[in-house]
């Protein structure tokens, strides 16, 4: 997109790639200016770690935006968020890389300083995402600096801040020198407290949902023996969620506040300030640490073109997690972090970050059946599913040898 301002490269060299985003959100170009271990500058807060503080009321308004046509309700809404503007000198710009939902960014600067975002719910989304915690956690996320200012909530969607930037591709999330900066701001997210909780991980029950509505609307289609050698049967499907369950609850991974959709266009990179930030909040919960960072390695290999030999090695793994553990400790242990990070710990974390892999390829091919039934945007759902599928049993003996020093 011609009008963002391009960041400076880490390194002498500039991110290659476009800079909309493309993600399983709402794609197109949402923010850029990361923010560091610590405050953002420019966005008041608590202190990630902290127990969070109580963020403004959101405004509702009373208006539906029509998914086929957004631009009129888009313009409409801005009489409302923005009076002074005249409607004559609004200009709009449509992103149509997202996945799940329609973006669309109204702004009079040409440079689109004073862009807003409006994003309209994808159809029958709320099948699988729930929108007042999106909006619960979306405000929690900004507290903590976070995310970007949020405008207001209307009947089918939300509006909030602009900020440019570059989003990242497979080939950026290998330069060591910004997965540790994606590294460092995992941390500054799962740092975030539950207020005195003890939070459940919504893998279960988000897997549960989604294999509940796998048998319920696409029965027919996935008992299609045309589709048994890509799709596993139901019956299948309810063993591998049981075995999972049963094998991942055990390895001790510590539930804490998770991205859970950590796809390389949903992270923007700020090369001026050196920081990233991460956006679309949708799947955001408590969850499994290693979830987390598991379903980003798995992201390493792109959507619209997907490519699992770009899977992270083991030695790209172990650098970025050390880079996590640090970042992590300073920020959640009262010395500081002084203790260092062990091997031991390392290879724990490498350990429980490939096995939770397997739940994320899962999580994402039930989640592309039930899209390829619903959706209205361009994007082959089915083949998706089939695609992570097909690496859930290819990686299920591999990382299932993997074992945990005792």
């Amino acid at each position: 997109m011609a009008s963002q301002r391009r960041a400076a490269p880490p390194r002498g060299r500039r991110p290659r790639g476009s800079p909309r985003h493309m993600g399983r959100g709402s794609g197109g170009a949402e923010l850029g200016m990361a923010v560091p271990p610590g405050r953002c500058p420019d966005c008041p807060g608590p202190e990630p770690g902290g127990g969070g503080g109580e963020s403004p009321a959101v405004p509702h308004l009373g208006i539906a935006v029509d998914e086929g046509d957004v631009l009129p309700g888009a313009l409409r809404l801005m009489r409302e968020l923005r009076p002074g503007w005249e409607p004559a000198r609004v200009k709009t710009k449509l992103f149509t890389d997202g996945i799940t939902n329609k973006l669309v960014a109204c702004y009079t600067d040409e440079g689109m300083a004073d862009a807003v975002l409006v994003r309209v719910y994808g159809r029958k989304t709320e099948l699988f995402v729930d929108r007042e915690t999106e909006l619960r956690n979306f405000q929690v996320l900004r507290a903590h600096g976070c995310a970007p200012d949020l405008y207001c909530a209307f009947q089918n969607g939300l509006c909030y801040q602009f900020l440019p930037g570059i989003a990242l591709g497979p080939h950026h999330v290998r330069d060591p020198h910004i997965f540790r900066l994606v590294a460092q701001e995992m941390a500054r997210v799962h740092a975030i407290h539950a207020n005195g909780s003890l939070p459940k991980p919504i893998l279960w029950q988000k897997l549960h949902k989604y294999l509940t509505l796998v048998k319920t609307d696409l029965s027919p289609k996935v008992s299609n023996p045309s589709l048994q050698q890509d799709v596993p049967s139901l019956e299948m499907l309810e063993h591998e969620l049981a075995w999972m369950k049963e094998t991942l609850s055990q390895l001790g991974s510590p539930i804490v506040l998770c991205h859970n959709d950590l796809l390389c266009k949903n992270i923007i990179y700020d090369g001026t300030r050196e920081h990233v930030r991460f956006i679309d909040y949708e799947y955001t919960g408590y969850n499994y640490q290693a979830f987390d960072i598991g379903n980003h390695f798995n992201e390493f290999a792109g959507v619209k073109e997907v490519d699992y030999r770009l899977y992270p090695s083991k030695e790209t793994q172990l650098q970025w997690l050390r880079s996590y553990l640090q970042a992590y400790k300073q920020l959640t242990q009262g010395d500081g972090g002084g203790a260092g990070v062990s091997e031991e710990e390392l290879e724990a974390l490498y350990v429980q970050v490939n096995k939770f892999s397997l739940a994320s390829h899962f999580l994402w091919a039930c989640w592309g059946l039930i899209q390829d039934k619903y959706s209205t945007i361009d994007f082959n759902f089915l083949r998706y599913a089939k695609l992570r599928f097909k690496q859930y049993f290819k990686m299920k003996p591999v990382v299932t040898a993997l074992q945990i020093s005792k």
